[in-house]
């Protein structure tokens, strides 16, 4: 009898132990494109506050997913925003084997993840050690579209230190994200995985250019690009690229996210300056906008300031748009309405059946700067997250630059 006891308490002991965990510390992760192609990233798991979260690490930034749930051998990692989580079963070796599975319009996309515990690094070093090339600077860069036919122009800025590189491509809406990476003897990698955008770079080092650049963009989206070094290297003025009908009165009227109508006649914005945030939960530069709006609403609301978001999300089902940008009011602490317009952001026509008074929402996010008598008096195109450093600082400097100049008139 007692042999059968000891016997009993080894087992369940041994199970106890075999429950598999998701350890704290830091993880080396990857997704496989069905071209072969790995877009690598990294996190870290830690305890808060009771309960494990995670950061996803993309050079300075780091993404709080607080959201996860294990169950048996399984665990779910959801975003905090984009309708994304990560899926996984923990091995035998305590290594993370699923998929990415997004949410997109009608129906998921499933991309095959795995995660190695104890990987701080990306990529491994070279064998040897001597760094051959810098390419710290600011470049002005061409990407053409998979036909050829199309040209996307963009602006990189990297900082290198020692094999190590981080940066982002600036474009028409804001940035590429916060990009992390090495310097592989004659060749540079950089990549990024944010919850909804998986990126990976790389290119031919070869003096002051880089050449037989290839973009990764998800499963299956890529590109080819060059840059060549350039100081002066800039975009078009992001003031100067939506248009709108001066002729035509400025005004709308959309459900809030407890599905009341607010509309821009409202007393609420009667004699006030007001920024018009045209945006989506799925929008990396969004979420970055929202942040600084966020707090800049906390300083000039009582100046006399309003701030009013349209969200254009991936569907036009309330309820589903609902639960993605109350999850971005309650990440940024956002004051100020969030309204949802019902419209997807893959309509053509989402300009013309939303605001008219635009030529197109060129976009996202778009900031419509309205004047005291409900006029608009100037348009920004994308947002320059703080992942572009000084362009960031900037922006900040000619947004409220605007704001105090529409005040004082």
């Amino acid at each position: 009898m007692k042999w059968i006891l000891s016997t009993f308490l080894i087992l369940a002991a041994a199970s106890m132990q075999a429950a598999p965990i998701l350890r704290n510390g830091w993880w080396g992760g990857y997704l496989e494109r069905k071209d072969g192609q790995l877009i690598r990233f990294n996190f870290e798991v830690k305890d808060s506050a009771g309960k494990q979260v995670l950061y996803l690490r993309n050079a300075a930034e780091r993404l709080l997913v607080d959201d996860i749930v294990i169950k048996g051998d399984s665990v779910i990692i959801h975003m905090p925003f984009y309708e994304s989580q990560l899926r996984a079963a923990i091995d035998a070796n305590g290594n993370l084997q699923g998929i990415w599975l997004r949410r997109l319009v009608s129906d998921y996309q499933a991309v095959p993840f795995r995660a190695v515990y104890g990987n701080q690094q990306r990529w491994l070093a070279p064998a040897h050690g001597k760094i051959l090339h810098n390419v710290e600077g600011r470049y002005a860069a061409v990407f053409y579209s998979p036909n050829g036919k199309d040209t996307t122009l963009r602006v990189g800025e990297f900082k290198q230190d020692g094999r190590h590189i981080t940066g982002t491509f600036l474009d028409a809406g804001g940035d590429l994200r916060y990009l992390e990476g090495m310097l592989d003897i004659d060749t540079l990698r950089l990549s990024a995985f944010d919850g909804t955008h998986a990126y990976y770079f790389t290119a031919r080092v070869s003096g002051d250019s880089l050449t037989g650049g290839t973009f990764y963009a998800g499963p299956t989206s890529k590109e080819i690009w060059v840059a060549n070094k350039d100081a002066n290297a800039k975009l078009q003025d992001q003031f100067a690229m939506t248009h709108w009908n001066k002729d035509v009165p400025f005004g709308f009227t959309f459900r809030d996210l407890d599905g009341q109508p607010v509309s821009l006649s409202d007393a609420r914005f009667k004699g006030k300056v007001v920024l018009v945030q045209i945006m989506g939960s799925w929008c990396p530069n969004c979420m970055d906008e929202t942040r600084f709006l966020s707090g800049f609403y906390d300083q000039y609301h009582s100046k006399g300031v309003e701030v009013v978001a349209l969200a254009y999300e991936r569907s036009t089902d309330f309820e589903r748009s609902q639960v993605s940008v109350r999850s971005f009011q309650k990440r940024f602490d956002v004051k100020y309405p969030m309204l949802i317009t019902g419209v997807a952001v893959g309509d053509p026509k989402r300009a013309e059946k939303t605001l008219p008074q635009l030529e197109a929402i060129v976009n996202f996010p778009t900031t419509i700067f309205v004047d005291k008598e409900g006029k608009i008096a100037r348009i920004h195109t994308g947002f320059s997250g703080p992942g572009t450093g000084e362009h960031y600082e900037e922006q900040k400097k000619e947004i409220y630059g605007v704001v105090d100049g529409l005040l004082a008139k």
